[in-house]
């Protein structure tokens, strides 16, 4: 859904590793646990605060996308809406798109600018108030009158409609974050899910417990999302999985494996012209280890390439094929981490838009092969009405932990909360 508003509007659209460690990756967990849904947002608000009758008037629109995925959204060419006045009196109001008409495909945590043209009505005085059809909660302002500013703007609307807000640049032209953000928001606006985040309970071999944690962050902000330089596409990721024992007595975790990251991405290298097929990269380096020293400790570094073949349903869902090829280096050759965990990850997902997401990952080394798949639910399509999603996980084989790459691990079911499937 996109949501909009105008500044308000909205359309329809142990020994083990280190414990504090675990302890704030379960304080991070319950705290975006907190977070509300990530969104779409349309922010709009008149150019000017003031304008003559008959003046041109100019409406500016900011498309900010923080679903944490690409977003394809048409923008409209036309915005109807109403002109009242502090009489009570309406006057039916019609902006035309000035800018681009393309639609705006945003990648994930950017946003792009827009603009639409209408005139002011020409016996207006005083204070207007401008809604928008469909948007219950629309309300913005613009004095209407007679001064030196306004004459000389009604003098030339013709011009007006070009230069009302001449710092307003052409469509999908977007670049840092609008000036006044807070630090915290200007870093929030850079972060973004990476791989899976959730928290699941089996009972294979006891109670146990099996969460896991991933973040990206992109340290350049790109001038044009819709078309983001080679410097834009780079990320900083990190991802943390912990294996919790909750059967014995002291509660301990297992082991965890530590994955920070580096890496270039793009959703979307290639497409055809109906937008049904794509074609994105993930290529970069990642370094892998569980935090511990001695006999305990593992440890490992590889690059990968990572193409990503997708294909959209008319259904609105997509299918994704992305096989990660990995190279070992500079890993201790005798640990032979590739004879268990392999060459090649290969991945498979299926997600609904606002439904059920299914993937599936196989890899095969020459001593052992390792299968998962997990399934999630959008818990606001249940009774619950809440964030999040009802998660299965399934896994069987080697290298489920760093530490126990060697051991097969029996057949494991296990239901949880994903935060993001």
């Amino acid at each position: 859904m996109l949501k909009c508003r105008a500044q308000t509007f909205i359309l329809p659209f142990s020994m083990h590793a280190p414990r504090f460690l675990h302890a704030f990756s379960l304080l991070l967990l319950l705290s975006i646990a907190a977070a509300p849904a990530a969104r779409a947002e349309l922010v709009l608000r008149l150019a000017s605060p003031q304008a003559a009758p008959g003046a041109a008037v100019e409406l500016e629109g900011l498309l900010v996308n923080d679903t944490g995925n690409l977003l394809a959204s048409p923008i409209p060419a036309t915005l109807n809406g109403q002109w009242t006045d502090d009489q009570g009196r309406n006057t039916p109001a019609r902006f035309q798109l000035r800018t681009s008409s393309n639609a705006a495909d945003l990648p994930a945590n950017t946003f792009t600018r827009m603009a639409w043209t209408s005139t002011v009505p020409a016996n207006a005085q005083g204070l207007l108030t401008l809604t928008i059809q469909g948007a219950d909660d629309t309300l913005l302002a613009l004095r209407v009158g007679e001064t030196p500013q306004t004459a000389q703007m009604a003098a030339a609307p013709a011009a007006l409609a070009d230069t009302t807000h001449p710092a307003l640049p052409p469509a999908r032209q977007t670049g840092a974050p609008p000036a006044g953000l807070s630090p915290f928001e200007t870093f929030r606006n850079a972060l973004s899910p990476y791989d899976p985040i959730y928290f699941a309970l089996g009972r294979t071999g006891g109670a146990n417990a099996r969460f896991q944690l991933s973040f990206k962050y992109r340290p350049f902000s790109p001038t044009d999302p819709a078309n983001p330089g080679f410097m834009d596409n780079w990320y900083i990721g990190y991802t943390q999985t912990s294996l919790w024992d909750l059967h014995s007595d002291s509660i301990p975790f297992v082991d965890t494996t530590y994955n920070p990251s580096l890496f270039w991405a793009r959703d979307s290298l290639w497409t055809t012209a109906d937008k049904r097929w794509s074609l994105g990269l993930n290529a970069g380096a990642e370094h892998k280890s569980n935090g511990k020293d001695g006999d305990d400790s593992r440890s490992l570094n590889d690059l990968y390439l990572q193409p990503e073949f997708s294909y959209r349903f008319d259904g609105g869902s997509r299918l994704s094929f992305q096989p990660r090829f990995k190279t070992y280096v500079a890993t201790d050759g005798d640990m032979r981490y590739q004879d268990y965990l392999g060459y090649v990850d290969w991945k498979l997902r299926w997600a609904q838009d606002n439904g059920l997401v299914l993937s599936g990952l196989y890899r095969r080394g020459s001593s052992g092969h390792a299968t998962q798949m997990e399934a999630a639910w959008p818990l606001q399509r249940t009774f619950l009405h809440m964030n999040g999603y009802l998660y299965v996980q399934y896994f069987q084989g080697y290298g489920e932990t760093l530490l126990g790459y060697q051991q097969k691990s029996d057949p494991q079911v296990r239901i949880g909360i994903a935060l993001v499937p």
